[in-house]
């Protein structure tokens, strides 16, 4: 590097040697003054070489003043080229910076151009798909739309019955509109289409005992078709179907399980309501599509039929004469759950039931049913004679029910007894009385007024009510370990939710985590 102070420094030491030179001039001057003229030869010899070592001084200091300058020319030159270079440089680093980013980008466009294709080509696919699901599900709107206009031709006088239900087909017609990009869904929004004409056709039979649960019921098929339909539905769902009862020679339940079971997997008993069976339930409530990705087995027994032939749970320990073949319904399920236990190794059981099979399922609870967790009831309750259960163990309960149910009262309901000594019980608990009651057993603690009765997440979940309208509660303290106490009050909903996906989740979700 070059050392650009070294002229000034130069410059400086010249002109304190000329200043010495100087002093040396005056000196001699005053030394001839002093002599007044009377100096010698050698003094003046002297004096001459004096004058020629000054002169040759002036010529060293003009020499050295030209470097100097030259020498700061130089240096200015040298900064001044320095600059330059510097700013080339900076202008280098700038081109390699911009072209770097420019390299980056064109290789994010070559990804984003394949993604782009890729995505497209997906995109395609979906939409043949969907293309194709929309005409089928078109089809079957148009047939559902006929049916329902043959039905209203026909039975005039239940008009008004007949368009609630017709309201709910073109609510789910315009739900499968609304999300016509989800393909996956399109067969099973169908399959729930067909469940509601099924329902508006069971409106034109004649009306049921309103003092036991009922649900609205198609056309009652033989026993055949009811496993053959079920067991269909199953294995549609990639499920492995074992046909399963403890009453010879009768066939009269499905066990679904995962393909690959392991041991322990938790085993769900899933009950119709009245005059139902297994394969319209599980069209409503189709447990069986989650068996292999949630990995439980699953049970679909059906009751035997009433004195009317209207399949129908029995959940009392009354033995009644009025045609219902299996008076001991408890008994029975308890000998199909270890039927099903001899074939395959079940950990955890759960029953899950819907209006007359909520019934059930409470009653199968007060009975003791070996290995029972949880216990989830849609519509159902308990008949007052079920109140006590005396010695019942405690178990997890999950009570669903509407506020505008007017089948099953979420309030409850105390009717005037029965004159036939045989007859069902007319009287049932509300729903807050199902959760108190089942709570006691557990030693929870419950708010005294349902103004106290606070929620912890609200659901949206009945298609057929706008917005969010599950309210979810539990109690939060004081029941044994393990132990689970929940209601969800669907406000407005009725009888028949518009259940779908994620009240299967949901419901799934609750029930698979108490362990």
């Amino acid at each position: 590097m070059r050392r650009v102070g070294l002229p000034s420094a130069v410059m400086a030491g010249s002109w304190r040697y000329i200043a010495q030179v100087a002093a040396c001039f005056l000196l001699a001057a005053s030394l001839l003054s002093c002599n007044g003229g009377g100096a010698d030869f050698a003094t003046e010899e002297r004096l001459l070489d004096l004058e020629a070592k000054a002169h040759s001084l002036e010529e060293s200091v003009e020499s050295i003043t030209n470097e100097n300058s030259h020498l700061s020319n130089e240096v200015t030159n040298l900064e001044d080229e320095n600059a330059a270079l510097r700013g080339e440089l900076a202008a280098l680093r700038q081109l390699q910076a911009e072209f770097v980013q420019e390299q980056e980008a064109a290789g994010a466009a070559r990804e984003h151009e394949v993604e782009v294709a890729d995505f497209e080509k997906e995109q395609q696919q979906q939409l043949a798909e969907l293309e194709a699901g929309l005409a089928r599900t078109s089809e079957r709107l148009d047939e559902l739309h006929e049916q329902v206009s043959d039905l209203v031709e026909g039975e005039a006088g239940t008009f008004n019955w007949l368009g609630k239900l017709v309201d709910q087909v073109f609510a789910l017609e315009e739900r499968q509109t609304r999300t016509g990009n989800q393909s996956d869904d399109l067969d099973t929004r169908v399959e729930e289409l067909e469940h509601q004409v099924s329902k508006v056709e069971a409106l034109f039979t004649p009306e049921q005992d309103k003092t036991r649960p009922t649900d609205e019921k198609s056309s009652v098929p033989t026993n055949e078709n009811v496993l053959e339909q079920t067991r269909k539905l199953a294995e549609a769902a990639g499920g492995e179907v074992y046909n399963i009862d403890s009453r010879e020679p009768e066939e009269r339940a499905i066990l679904v399980m995962p393909l690959e079971p392991i041991e322990g997997n938790p085993l769900i008993v899933s009950l119709h309501g009245y005059g139902s069976n297994s394969a319209d339930h599980s069209g409503s409530f189709p447990l069986h599509s989650q068996v292999v990705s949630r990995g439980f087995g699953l049970l679909l027994p059906n009751a035997t039929p009433d004195g009317e032939g209207n399949p129908a749970w029995n959940p009392t320990d009354r033995i009644s004469s009025s045609g219902k073949a299996s008076a001991d319904d408890a008994a029975y399920l308890a000998g199909l759950v270890a039927r099903a236990r001899e074939l395959k190794d079940f950990g955890p059981v759960y029953v899950f039931g819907y209006s007359n099979g909520g019934f059930m399922a409470y009653h199968l609870a007060c009975k003791g049913l070996p290995g029972l967790r949880a216990v989830a009831s849609i519509a159902g309750t308990s008949y007052y004679e079920d109140s006590d259960c005396e010695g019942a163990a405690p178990v997890s309960v999950l009570h669903i029910h509407g506020s505008a149910d007017d089948v099953i009262l979420s309030g409850g309901e105390v009717a005037e007894p029965l004159l036939e000594a045989d007859s069902d019980p007319a009287s049932y608990a509300s729903a807050q009385e199902m959760v108190k009651r089942w709570g006691r057993r557990a030693g929870c603690e419950w708010p005294k007024s349902p103004m106290d009765f606070a929620h912890y997440a609200v659901l949206d979940l009945d298609m057929f009510v706008p917005g969010p309208e599950t309210y979810a509660s539990r109690l939060e303290s004081g029941c044994l370990e393990g132990i689970n106490i929940e209601l969800w009050t669907g406000v407005e909903s009725g009888h028949t939710p518009g259940y779908l996906h994620a009240f299967l989740e949901a419901l799934l979700d609750w029930l698979l985590s108490q362990e």
